[in-house]
């Protein structure tokens, strides 16, 4: 098996996309009685791996009935339209909030251009292509799938974008949560347990929507949840049970550091600080034994971000 594809059980494998560092950002790839769905894709550069995933595994490309990103940023999505291309029988499943831009990803590509410049953008995802209509279309709340017979649910999922779903496996019991359960990096496991926080990133964070989508998740005792950034986490609904606690902890507290720094001159600088203050002390709280200069280095992406979704969040006029 190839060094980027991971077994989990159940018929599901995690393929490491390639995107920014090993383990950092995954596309799952379900199989059941010789069909197969992917779920999230990672960017266009991750397309051979997806391809050789299904190799790997005996599979041929019109083996693929479903491709179903979580939700449309582009380390989940980018290279949808590219990944169709070469699949002639799948079908492109899209949260209603998202499917034009996978149809049309024109203003995908503009708005990240406008923050990255068009060298990193062609580095980092390459040129984005569009699915055609006709092979594509919108989930809706409550949706049940089904690939070879099983079933998948699919229920919307807001709180870090509003064209955001979750896909519910009743098979093994788990969640693909795109970035909703936050990111766990197993850089950081301790003792074989994970640690996760919570994603703020830009530009449609909403703390009691992501709260409540939680909330909702939980509701399903779930005993794993596949995550994008990065793997399965959760052994037990109880562990699961636990992670979510310590999200929803944290989600109040990054809040609360933001609105005390509402009018700080400095105050980008100041919440990248804090955030990664926070972090570091929570490693080292868990025993992480680890550089901590070497996990301010894996997270430094991490803090920019959430420090830009937090100010985001705190400048909309409702507020």
């Amino acid at each position: 098996m190839p060094d980027f594809l991971d077994d989990l059980g159940h018929g599901i494998y995690a393929i490491d996309t390639g995107f920014q560092r090993p383990r950092f950002d995954a596309a799952y790839l379900m199989v059941e009685a010789g069909r197969a769905a992917f779920i999230d894709t990672g960017t266009n550069h991750a397309v051979p791996r997806l391809l050789g995933a299904l190799d790997a595994l005996g599979l041929t490309p019109d083996a693929v009935d479903w491709v179903i990103p979580t939700h449309v940023h582009l380390d989940h999505a980018g290279g949808v339209g590219l990944l169709m291309d070469a699949l002639p029988r799948a079908r492109a499943l899209v949260h209603p909030r998202g499917l034009r831009h996978m149809i049309d990803p024109k203003a995908l590509w503009l708005g990240a251009l406008a923050v990255y410049g068009e060298e990193e953008m062609l580095r980092s995802y390459g040129k984005l292509v569009g699915v055609p209509a006709e092979q594509a279309e919108a989930s809706h709340d409550g949706q049940v799938i089904t690939l070879a017979g099983r079933p998948l649910l699919l229920v919307d999922a807001p709180g870090h974008a509003r064209h955001h779903h979750a896909i519910w496996d009743q098979r093994s019991r788990g969640w693909f949560t795109g970035d909703t359960f936050g990111l766990s990096y197993r850089e950081f496991d301790t003792g074989g347990a994970p640690w996760a926080l919570p994603t703020t990133t830009p530009v449609q964070f909403e703390p009691e929507a992501l709260k409540a989508t939680l909330m909702r998740l939980l509701n399903f005792e779930p005993v794993r949840m596949y995550l994008t950034h990065y793997g399965a986490i959760g052994t037990s609904a109880e562990d699961v049970r636990r992670l979510a606690g310590e999200l929803l902890v944290q989600i109040d507290d990054v809040c609360a550091l933001a609105a005390s720094l509402r009018d700080a001159p400095d105050r980008h600088e100041q919440l990248k600080a804090g955030l990664m203050s926070r972090w570091l002390g929570a490693l080292q709280e868990r025993g992480w034994p680890g550089d901590p200069a070497q996990a301010a280095q894996w997270l430094a992406m991490d803090a920019e971000l959430n420090a830009q979704g937090l100010e985001v969040w705190l400048d909309r006029p409702a507020r």
